[in-house]
């Protein structure tokens, strides 16, 4: 009897456990392939409007808006005929609670014209485009002459343009708008360049309009001597400048975040303590937006023992050689974390470090800013990307680094892994996905000779969770962590290869 009682106890806490396991299990949910979907095909992710996903497509002249529905099957797909035939050159998306604005450019002739559709939650126009912004220039166009930005909030909306015809005095075009697309401000800017080697970097827009940017000294590819954070206020038309105290040190890529809600800027970057140097450790400035005064201004220098979390297969004194820094996550209390990724490539004939990218790195942004565009944009990097070079891309180790207000190291933890593949990488790195109580590191890892993607749980004092494998991988779909996108609070849709298409994965954090 009392065995009975015990096998009957037993049964019931394997059933619990079950349930909890399967209430707790994230799912996933894979769209079937279109025949039109080839693997060459330009996509962006907009995001979720009310009981539909919706997904931008662009096939060779045709566009079209997808919507799926909660199980990821295809509801609609709807064309947008009134955008140009050809020589479209990219597409931005704002989604509202209701609506969705479409900013897209395309040459015509000699022209660049900006210009914006609203959309509805079905992804269809509700009025004719409106023209934002035109450029005359003088032949054809390869890259985005116009960049645009939304605040946090999105009750702002950016498009501006930057002219270096003249390498000595740029001219910046800035328009700002309200959530209604009224014109709020015009502002054109004549920037002097002191050095033929100047450039502008990262540029970020926070809840008042007020666009924040980096501009430093670089020679060639070497190490950044001399640099600036800049404030252009929303209703001037003026520079704040900043000089970064960099005596005796060297910076290298320079990244750029707002935090709203301690109303500043945080620019982050690491350094050396000689030019081509190895790197020794992190730089970060916090901006008080209001005096455009530091708030804290600091270098933090990594210990012998990160170094040997970090490392993977370099040495010690070279570990975070290969590390670029790919996010600022602000917290309400002013602190923040910084991940940062070991990428590198390899052509069949050499090695190239972070000085000669003659393949280009995915967290570079050109130099060329008369036909200025960001670091990283999905579907515009992707076709941008495309190598026939025989280049192998590896993304290794991710490491990460919390700190106080007062830029205090209060924890650091790594994850581990090695990623490669060869032509592109498309398929290697990561995301991140905020579920409020944690961050989940999504990535691609080797399985039994399956590419399976993972989900690595960070929690708020840096315990790092291998979670179960995700419910519902069907073999065949290799997935492209890193041109996904969190659409709510517990949804995130990663697009994927399946065979030579691409479909979309839905992947709910319950």
């Amino acid at each position: 009897m009392a065995s009975m009682k015990s096998l009957c106890r037993l049964g019931f806490l394997f059933v619990l456990t079950a349930l909890f396991n399967s209430i707790n299990a994230q799912r996933i949910l894979i769209s079937e392939p279109d025949r039109d979907d080839s693997r060459r095909m330009n996509f962006e992710i907009i995001g979720k409007m009310g009981n539909h996903f919706l997904i931008y497509k662009n096939i060779r002249s045709d566009n079209f808006i997808c919507l799926y529905d909660t199980e990821m099957k295809l509801v609609e797909k709807v064309k947008h005929e009134y955008m140009p035939d050809e020589r479209l050159i990219n597409v931005d998306f704002f989604p509202y609670p209701d609506f969705i604005y479409m900013i897209y450019q395309y040459q015509k002739r000699n022209i660049i014209h900006c210009a914006v559709v609203k959309l509805d939650g079905m992804g269809k126009k509700m009025n004719d485009p409106v023209e934002l912004d035109t450029t005359l220039i003088g032949g054809s166009a390869n890259n985005k002459i116009y960049t645009t930005l939304s605040s946090d909030d999105k009750s702002k909306i950016i498009i501006f343009k930057i002219n270096s015809k003249n390498k000595e005095r740029f001219l910046i075009t800035t328009k700002l708008f309200n959530d209604k697309l009224d014109l709020l401000k015009k502002t054109i800017i004549t920037m002097p360049m002191d050095e033929r080697n100047d450039h502008l970097g990262e540029f970020s827009i926070d809840n008042e309009g007020n666009l924040a940017f980096s501009k430093f000294y670089r020679t060639s590819n070497e190490s950044i001597s001399k640099a600036y954070m800049i404030l252009k206020r929303a209703m001037q038309d003026t520079l704040d400048y900043y000089p970064l105290d960099l005596e005796k040190m060297f910076l290298d890529e320079l990244r750029v975040k707002v935090d709203n809600t301690n109303q500043r800027f945080l620019l982050s970057a690491f350094y050396y303590n000689q030019k081509r140097g190895n790197i020794d450790g992190l730089y970060f400035l916090a901006m008080n937006r209001t005096l455009w005064k530091p708030e804290m201004e600091k270098t933090f220098e990594f210990s012998e023992d990160l170094r040997h979390e970090a490392r993977g297969e370099s040495s010690l004194r070279t570990a975070f050689n290969d590390y670029f820094i790919r996010n600022i996550v602000v917290k309400r209390d002013g602190g923040f974390l910084v991940d940062a990724e070991a990428y590198y490539t390899r052509s069949r004939y050499s090695a190239f470090n972070r000085w000669d990218y003659i393949y280009g790195s995915p967290f570079a942004y050109p130099y060329d800013y008369y036909f200025y565009s960001p670091y990283y944009s999905s579907w515009w990097w992707r076709r941008n990307s495309m190598s026939n070079q025989q280049v192998r891309f590896h993304a290794d180790n991710v490491a990460i680094f919390s700190f106080s207000n007062k830029g205090d190291l209060e924890w650091s933890n790594v994850i581990r892994k090695d990623q490669f593949d060869d032509e592109t990488d498309d398929r290697i790195s990561y995301n991140v996905m905020n579920t409020g109580g944690q961050l989940h590191f999504l990535f691609n890892l080797q399985e039994k000779r399956n590419l399976l993607l993972n989900d690595f749980s960070l929690s708020p004092d840096g315990k790092i969770t291998r979670n179960p494998t995700l419910k519902g991988l069907d073999k065949g779909h290799e997935f492209m962590p890193k041109y996904g996108k969190q659409i709510s609070a517990r949804q995130f849709i990663v697009p994927c290869f399946y065979r030579n298409y691409i479909c979309f994965a839905k992947i709910d954090f319950n």
